[in-house]
């Protein structure tokens, strides 16, 4: 067995200012290196060993960066300085001692920065795949009521800066809500995405905004004034504006706005259901609702309840998807018109902007079929 090197120390025991000659050795012991001290100014003095736990160790540096000087705290017994670090340091090596990740992020850029990547590649994972996922499981624990009041202050915010009453006849709002309170009707069990949500589903008409059609959490539909006129002007059926309403009504079943809000709010809604005050969350959320944009995925799940719904309805999805073509030429201009079209994107809410992919995603609504649809 290799003796271990001694290394010369200074030693203050708490109860003399006067500082002893020593000399130190670490051994290697079950939970880490243990600190043997021997007293070179007392003839015929023994050797005192400071388990692992009975010593602070210092921190371990780079060779770039050594101190001239350590300090080792032996708790109750005083302690060390030490003016030869690098003897200390491979003293330590030969005991035994491994540095954790902590203390070589510190003393290696090279594990420092694989450390950092790791975690980035771990965040962005964990933020595209696990945070929906985790959102889409605790949605389900969401009260309704919480939704609908979201709902409720989201509307009335919109209404104040963005939205005003409708400008449709009262027959013709009638003739569309009861085409929507039909569609509703034909919901089923097959097409739940939660199979205990049962929001209330109203259709709202506004003024504002152009063309366009949104679902907030809980049931509510609003379609503006602008949507309408799109369709009689492209000469279309009510069919082209029910396909619309049911996307919409996609979003709500599958509680796309809450699961927004549960993503990037959880912290907030989850002290906010715990501790019973839901005014601060509506709040918070109904702020943040209109300023969120679906996810891709979200708007594919919802075209695919469209499809499937109108499909049980026995309605054609051609005339929803012109509609779309519609909207998109309202809104973004002819294609190549891509700096008017960034214009008018930026000028409305992003949650309540045109959609991604409107064209190519009116194209397959033409076949009746939508990329990505469980078959």
């Amino acid at each position: 067995m290799v003796e271990p090197t001694l290394i010369r120390a200074r030693w203050f025991n708490g109860q003399s200012s006067r500082s002893r000659d020593v000399l130190v050795a670490l051994e290697p012991g079950r939970k880490g290196p243990c600190l043997r001290l021997h007293v070179l100014d007392q003839a015929h003095a023994a050797s005192r060993l400071f388990a692992h736990d009975e010593v602070e160790w210092p921190a371990r540096w780079s060779a770039q960066h050594a101190p001239e000087r350590i300090t080792v705290a032996l708790h109750d017994a005083g302690s060390l300085e030490i003016d030869t670090p690098k003897a200390w340091q491979d003293a330590l090596t030969a005991a035994g001692d491994r540095p954790g990740l902590t203390q070589r992020m510190q003393t290696h850029w090279p594990v420092l920065l694989g450390v950092l990547l790791v975690a980035a590649v771990g965040l962005a994972a964990f933020y595209r795949y696990g945070t929906p996922w985790a959102a889409a499981q605790l949605t389900r624990h969401v009260p309704l009521d919480w939704e609908q009041a979201l709902s409720a202050r989201a509307l009335e915010q919109l209404d104040t800066v963005y939205l005003k009453p409708s400008a449709l006849p009262p027959q013709r709002q009638a003739e569309l809500r009861a085409r929507f309170d039909a569609l509703v009707a034909g919901l089923g069990p097959e097409l739940n995405r939660y199979p205990s949500y049962a929001p209330k589903f109203t259709l709202n008409f506004r003024l504002g905004m152009g063309a366009n059609a949104f679902a907030l959490p809980g049931g509510s539909v609003v379609m503006t004034d602008g949507l309408v006129a799109i369709a009689e002007k492209n000469g279309l059926s009510d069919d082209a504006l029910i396909g619309v309403l049911a996307h919409e009504i996609g979003h709500v079943v599958h509680r796309h706005g809450t699961r927004l809000l549960v993503e990037q709010g959880v912290l907030q809604i989850g002290l906010g259901l715990a501790m019973g005050d839901v005014s601060s969350i509506v709040s918070f959320g109904s702020t943040l609702l209109t300023a969120q944009a679906y996810r891709r995925q979200h708007e594919t799940e919802a075209d695919c309840f469209a499809v499937a719904l109108m499909n049980k309805e026995h309605l054609a999805t051609g005339a929803m998807a012109d509609l779309l073509l519609g909207i998109a030429t309202a809104r973004e201009g002819p294609r190549k018109d891509e700096t008017a079209s960034k214009a008018d994107k930026a000028s409305a809410p992003q949650w309540l902007s045109s959609h991604p992919d409107t064209r190519q995603r009116a194209e397959q609504l033409k076949s009746g079929q939508t990329q990505g649809c469980p078959s």
